[in-house]
Protein backbone atom coordinates (compact mmCIF):
# COMPACT_ATOMS: atom_id res chain seq x y z
CA UNK A 1 0.00 0.00 0.00
CA UNK A 2 1.56 3.38 -1.02
CA UNK A 3 1.38 6.26 1.48
CA UNK A 4 1.39 9.18 -0.88
CA UNK A 5 -0.99 10.24 -3.41
CA UNK A 6 -0.59 9.18 -6.96
CA UNK A 7 -1.34 10.85 -9.96
CA UNK A 8 -2.02 8.05 -13.24
CA UNK A 9 -2.54 8.76 -16.59
CA UNK A 10 -4.96 6.79 -18.57
CA UNK A 11 -4.55 6.94 -22.41
CA UNK A 12 -6.64 5.07 -25.14
CA UNK A 13 -6.84 4.33 -28.78
CA UNK A 14 -9.29 2.51 -30.72
CA UNK A 15 -6.99 0.80 -33.26
CA UNK A 16 -3.58 0.10 -33.55
CA UNK A 17 -3.04 2.78 -36.97
CA UNK A 18 -3.60 5.33 -33.90
CA UNK A 19 -1.07 6.78 -32.26
CA UNK A 20 -0.81 7.33 -28.15
CA UNK A 21 2.03 10.02 -28.36
CA UNK A 22 -0.01 12.87 -28.30
CA UNK A 23 -2.18 11.61 -25.26
CA UNK A 24 0.77 10.69 -23.55
CA UNK A 25 2.56 14.16 -23.79
CA UNK A 26 -0.72 15.68 -22.66
CA UNK A 27 -0.76 13.49 -19.59
CA UNK A 28 2.95 13.72 -18.96
CA UNK A 29 2.42 17.09 -19.16
CA UNK A 30 0.01 17.27 -16.67
CA UNK A 31 1.93 15.85 -14.26
CA UNK A 32 1.46 12.18 -14.48
CA UNK A 33 4.28 9.80 -13.24
CA UNK A 34 2.69 6.56 -14.15
CA UNK A 35 0.51 6.46 -17.59
CA UNK A 36 -1.83 3.48 -18.38
CA UNK A 37 -2.15 2.99 -21.81
CA UNK A 38 -4.74 1.29 -23.50
CA UNK A 39 -5.13 0.28 -27.71
CA UNK A 40 -8.63 -1.19 -27.70
CA UNK A 41 -11.57 -0.85 -29.22
CA UNK A 42 -14.38 1.23 -27.62
CA UNK A 43 -16.68 -1.44 -28.70
CA UNK A 44 -15.33 -4.26 -26.34
CA UNK A 45 -16.43 -4.67 -22.83
CA UNK A 46 -12.87 -5.11 -21.70
CA UNK A 47 -10.20 -2.72 -21.00
CA UNK A 48 -7.68 -4.38 -19.24
CA UNK A 49 -5.20 -1.36 -18.72
CA UNK A 50 -8.58 0.59 -17.39
CA UNK A 51 -9.10 -2.47 -14.71
CA UNK A 52 -4.79 -2.19 -13.81
CA UNK A 53 -5.11 1.14 -12.76
CA UNK A 54 -8.55 0.41 -10.95
CA UNK A 55 -6.87 -2.08 -8.97
CA UNK A 56 -4.21 0.20 -8.41
CA UNK A 57 -6.57 3.29 -6.65
CA UNK A 58 -6.05 3.95 -3.10
CA UNK A 59 -6.92 7.33 -1.06
CA UNK A 60 -5.79 10.75 -2.74
CA UNK A 61 -4.99 9.18 -5.88
CA UNK A 62 -5.67 11.24 -8.86
CA UNK A 63 -6.50 9.37 -12.64
CA UNK A 64 -6.09 11.80 -15.08
CA UNK A 65 -7.50 11.41 -18.81
CA UNK A 66 -6.72 13.68 -22.12
CA UNK A 67 -10.78 13.80 -22.76
CA UNK A 68 -14.23 11.62 -21.30
CA UNK A 69 -14.22 9.87 -24.35
CA UNK A 70 -11.04 7.96 -24.04
CA UNK A 71 -12.07 6.60 -20.80
CA UNK A 72 -15.47 5.66 -21.38
CA UNK A 73 -18.30 4.55 -23.80
CA UNK A 74 -20.70 7.55 -22.88
CA UNK A 75 -22.33 9.07 -19.93
CA UNK A 76 -23.52 6.34 -18.10
CA UNK A 77 -20.56 4.32 -18.59
CA UNK A 78 -18.41 7.49 -17.01
CA UNK A 79 -20.93 7.75 -14.18
CA UNK A 80 -20.40 3.91 -13.02
CA UNK A 81 -16.21 4.51 -13.37
CA UNK A 82 -15.99 7.36 -11.81
CA UNK A 83 -17.96 5.93 -8.97
CA UNK A 84 -16.02 3.46 -8.44
CA UNK A 85 -13.20 5.56 -8.36
CA UNK A 86 -14.48 7.91 -5.93
CA UNK A 87 -15.54 4.66 -3.71
CA UNK A 88 -11.48 3.83 -3.84
CA UNK A 89 -10.74 7.09 -2.21
CA UNK A 90 -9.31 8.63 -5.64
CA UNK A 91 -10.63 11.61 -8.08
CA UNK A 92 -11.19 11.95 -11.66
CA UNK A 93 -9.88 14.67 -13.72
CA UNK A 94 -10.38 15.65 -17.65
CA UNK A 95 -7.99 18.07 -20.10
CA UNK A 96 -10.09 18.06 -22.16
CA UNK A 97 -13.39 19.28 -20.14
CA UNK A 98 -12.11 20.70 -16.75
CA UNK A 99 -15.52 20.41 -16.08
CA UNK A 100 -15.04 16.92 -14.91
CA UNK A 101 -12.46 17.09 -12.09
CA UNK A 102 -13.83 14.81 -8.96
CA UNK A 103 -10.97 16.23 -6.92
CA UNK A 104 -12.45 18.97 -5.50
CA UNK A 105 -15.47 20.38 -2.85
CA UNK A 106 -17.10 20.10 -6.02
CA UNK A 107 -16.41 16.80 -6.51
CA UNK A 108 -20.69 15.32 -5.37
CA UNK A 109 -22.21 17.96 -7.30
CA UNK A 110 -20.15 16.78 -11.15
CA UNK A 111 -21.90 13.52 -10.17
CA UNK A 112 -24.85 14.42 -9.59
CA UNK A 113 -24.52 16.33 -13.14
CA UNK A 114 -22.98 13.03 -14.87
CA UNK A 115 -26.19 11.38 -13.05
CA UNK A 116 -28.46 13.55 -14.81
CA UNK A 117 -26.27 13.67 -17.77
CA UNK A 118 -26.68 9.94 -18.39
CA UNK A 119 -30.23 9.92 -17.39
CA UNK A 120 -31.08 12.15 -19.91
CA UNK A 121 -28.82 10.60 -22.90
CA UNK A 122 -31.13 7.18 -22.04
CA UNK A 123 -34.04 9.19 -22.38
CA UNK A 124 -32.66 9.78 -25.99
CA UNK A 125 -31.70 6.89 -27.31
CA UNK A 126 -35.00 5.06 -26.00
CA UNK A 127 -36.86 7.98 -28.35
CA UNK A 128 -34.76 7.98 -31.03
CA UNK A 129 -35.00 4.76 -31.13
CA UNK A 130 -38.84 4.07 -30.66
CA UNK A 131 -39.08 7.01 -33.43
CA UNK A 132 -36.71 5.21 -35.97
CA UNK A 133 -38.79 2.34 -35.54
CA UNK A 134 -41.91 3.98 -35.64
CA UNK A 135 -40.88 5.92 -39.30
CA UNK A 136 -38.89 2.79 -40.08
CA UNK A 137 -42.53 0.43 -40.09
CA UNK A 138 -44.73 3.48 -42.00
CA UNK A 139 -41.85 3.18 -44.50
CA UNK A 140 -42.78 -0.39 -44.89
CA UNK A 141 -39.31 -1.61 -43.32
CA UNK A 142 -39.52 -5.61 -42.36
CA UNK A 143 -38.78 -6.11 -38.53
CA UNK A 144 -36.87 -9.44 -37.99
CA UNK A 145 -34.20 -12.35 -40.06
CA UNK A 146 -35.56 -12.01 -43.83
CA UNK A 147 -37.35 -15.72 -44.65
CA UNK A 148 -34.50 -18.73 -45.94
CA UNK A 149 -36.75 -19.20 -48.67
CA UNK A 150 -38.53 -17.24 -51.36
CA UNK A 151 -42.55 -17.21 -51.82
CA UNK A 152 -42.25 -19.25 -54.48
CA UNK A 153 -39.57 -21.51 -52.99
CA UNK A 154 -41.79 -21.39 -50.03
CA UNK A 155 -45.22 -22.97 -52.43
CA UNK A 156 -43.05 -25.41 -54.65
CA UNK A 157 -41.39 -26.71 -51.24
CA UNK A 158 -45.38 -27.06 -49.43
CA UNK A 159 -46.72 -29.01 -52.65
CA UNK A 160 -43.62 -31.50 -52.33
CA UNK A 161 -44.34 -31.76 -48.42
CA UNK A 162 -48.06 -32.18 -49.32
CA UNK A 163 -47.15 -34.85 -52.17
CA UNK A 164 -45.89 -37.21 -49.07
CA UNK A 165 -41.85 -36.22 -50.05
CA UNK A 166 -39.78 -36.17 -46.65
CA UNK A 167 -39.29 -32.72 -45.12
CA UNK A 168 -35.44 -34.13 -44.92
CA UNK A 169 -34.99 -34.16 -48.15
CA UNK A 170 -37.19 -31.13 -49.06
CA UNK A 171 -35.06 -29.02 -46.54
CA UNK A 172 -31.36 -30.54 -48.27
CA UNK A 173 -32.59 -29.55 -51.59
CA UNK A 174 -33.03 -25.66 -50.87
CA UNK A 175 -29.75 -25.87 -48.23
CA UNK A 176 -31.95 -24.91 -45.22
CA UNK A 177 -32.66 -26.90 -41.93
CA UNK A 178 -35.73 -29.31 -41.70
CA UNK A 179 -37.53 -26.61 -39.64
CA UNK A 180 -37.46 -24.18 -41.71
CA UNK A 181 -39.86 -26.81 -44.06
CA UNK A 182 -42.01 -27.91 -41.31
CA UNK A 183 -42.65 -24.08 -40.21
CA UNK A 184 -44.26 -23.55 -43.98
CA UNK A 185 -47.55 -21.89 -44.59
CA UNK A 186 -50.44 -24.67 -46.26
CA UNK A 187 -50.96 -23.33 -49.64
CA UNK A 188 -53.63 -20.99 -50.50
CA UNK A 189 -56.58 -22.42 -52.05
CA UNK A 190 -58.45 -20.22 -53.97
CA UNK A 191 -62.09 -20.63 -54.04
CA UNK A 192 -63.67 -20.04 -57.50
Amino acid sequence: MHNESMMYGYARVSTDAQDLTNQVAQLKAAGCATIFRERISGATAEWPQLKKLMAKLAAGDVVVIPAVDRLSRDTTDLLVIARDMQRAGAGLRSLAEPVLDTTGDFAELVLAMLGVAAKLERRRIIERTARGRTDAKAKGVKFGRKPSLTPHQQSEARKRVDAGEPQRSIARSYNVSQATISRLPPLQTTHG
